[in-house]
């Protein structure tokens, strides 16, 4: 392991010093748990040491996600690759992603950032739009914390929005289905992962009133709800399938899990035209590069996380100006034109 502060490592991992201290030099009485937090703690700040060199002064950002880890995982990279592009202040990020859970887990994350030693001096915040989770980010902003919500949006005191603009990614997707398809009546696929993140429930709205617009003859078909996890994932598109009385003509994938709903339509016996997915991941880097689906609606992770980041330090009075929200325009991907930096290895 990388040689850093027990306190830097205990505040990192959420674990107390004299836990981290055994791990570290091999006594008993610590957890398997506490071994594997520890060992994600060292790894991050290896790898956030190699980006920002750690001055005296460091701002430490809590990164609180709930979503699949295809996209998390994207998040975590693209936090991590602009932790040293942001100024001069050094910023340091902790990480608690989640795939699914009820909203009570969520609660407990935020209700312990800034408490027990570990200092925090902002949130990056990815949950559902709930009540409760807008009143633990108004909690946060009287502690003295303030809370950037990523992607998708919670009502709340949160100082900024940073991500897509989804209202108009809706209306692109329905332009792109409608262009797409022939003929012009059957059956619509439209799924999310969960209608409670704000970002998603925008998106399926505005898309279900441009495709009324551009192609009234198709109709919208809408899934159950499975976070966009796979396996619950296929399960929701199959039973949606069945008993259909028309044709799957087009999917639009608001939510993910884009390889368990091609399975359930390829079981299925159903093959669409156009298939609009959301995201550069590497699962559907890999279905787009293939052909498996044709559009992804792209924006740039790395310049959110680096938007989201100066509204942090904004906040704080480290750069100039006051936090404002940064909604990011959509850009259409086929498998011809996949940013450079994602295109073949």
């Amino acid at each position: 392991m990388r040689a850093h502060r027990v306190s830097d490592i205990a505040e990192q991992s959420g674990l107390s010093s004299a836990t981290v201290d055994r791990v570290l030099h091999g006594r008993p009485g610590a957890s398997p748990r506490a071994v594997r937090a520890v060992e994600q703690a060292v790894a991050e700040l290896d790898r956030q040491a190699r980006s920002v060199r750690l001055g005296a002064r460091s701002l430490v950002v809590d990164v609180v996600m709930q979503a699949p880890a295809r996209f998390s995982d994207a998040v975590r990279t693209a936090v991590e690759s602009q932790l040293g592009a942001v100024g001069p202040t050094a910023v340091r990020a902790r990480f608690d992603l989640r795939e699914s859970g009820d909203v009570v887990d969520l609660l407990a994350a935020l209700d312990r950032v800034g408490r027990r030693g570990r200092t925090s001096d902002g949130v990056v915040l990815k949950a559902p739009s709930d009540p409760a989770v807008g009143r633990a980010v108004d909690d946060l902003a009287a502690r003295g914390i303030p809370t950037v919500t990523l992607v998708t949006d919670v009502e709340s005191s949160r100082v900024a929005y940073v991500g897509l603009d989804n209202r108009a990614a809706g209306r692109t997707a329905a332009h792109l289905v409608a262009l797409g398809t022939r003929p012009t009546t059957g059956v619509v696929l439209a799924s999310v992962s969960r209608s409670a993140f704000t970002g998603e429930g925008e998106r399926l709205r505005a898309f279900v009133a441009g495709l009324r617009e551009d192609a009234p003859g198709l109709e919208v078909v809408t899934p159950a709800e499975a976070d966009g996890l796979d396996r619950p994932t296929r399960e929701a598109v199959t039973t949606a399938l069945r008993g259909l009385q028309a044709p799957v003509r087009a999917v639009y994938s608001a939510g993910g899990g884009n390889r368990a709903i091609l399975a359930a339509l390829a079981a299925a016996g159903e093959r669409p035209a156009t298939f609009v997915a959301h995201d550069l991941d590497e699962d559907n880097l890999e279905l787009l590069r293939t052909g498996a689906i044709d559009l992804v609606l792209h924006h740039d992770l790395r310049a959110d996380a680096r938007a989201a980041l100066r509204q942090l330090l904004r906040h704080h009075g480290l750069e100039p100006g006051a936090p404002t929200s940064v909604p990011a325009g959509v850009q259409v991907v086929t498998r011809h034109n996949v940013p450079g930096r994602l295109g073949p290895r």
